[in-house]
């Protein structure tokens, strides 16, 4: 167990299986010194255990919940490709994607769920820059997506 696993353990979660892509695409791809995850949904054991807008039918406190589901598949994800999370150098880059009501605007509060659980797992090689978009709508009605780009070491 590499100590970014022990380090998910001693905060009470585990690393899920990578969630199968719902499209034609891989869940993440190396290139390089990098990896590059496709979008990520906040799916538990198969499922999206919430749906719809936040603001509307999601509260924003459930949806910052969500991301960090979302975070903990795409780590999932990267370890499909690198096999071991300590070989990660950093995390450059997070974007997260809001289903948002019309008069939602609180995106980046959302996203500090990701971000948050990326700081306590893997300290400061889990600050990144980071994106949050408000958009209509997100497959399967996810309230929240998340991507990340990491730096890995050869």
């Amino acid at each position: 167990m590499s100590a970014v696993e022990s380090r998910l353990a001693e905060l009470g979660l585990t690393l899920p299986d990578v969630v199968p892509p719902i499209a034609a695409y891989q869940p993440a791809v190396r290139s390089g010194a990098y990896v590059y995850t496709a979008g990520q949904l906040p799916m538990v054991k198969g499922s999206i255990p919430v749906t719809g807008k936040v603001g509307a039918e999601v509260s924003p406190e459930q949806a910052k919940e969500l991301a960090a589901v979302c975070a903990l598949n795409a780590l999932a994800a990267v370890k499909s490709v690198i096999g071991d999370l300590g070989r990660i150098v950093r995390v450059v880059k997070v974007v997260g994607f809001v289903a948002s009501a019309p008069d939602f605007t609180g995106q980046p509060g959302v996203l500090n769920g990701a971000s948050e659980l990326l700081g306590e797992v893997l300290g400061e090689k889990g600050v990144h820059a980071r994106s949050a978009v408000g958009v209509a709508v997100l497959p399967l009605d996810a309230p929240v997506e998340v991507e990340f780009v990491v730096e890995v070491q050869a």
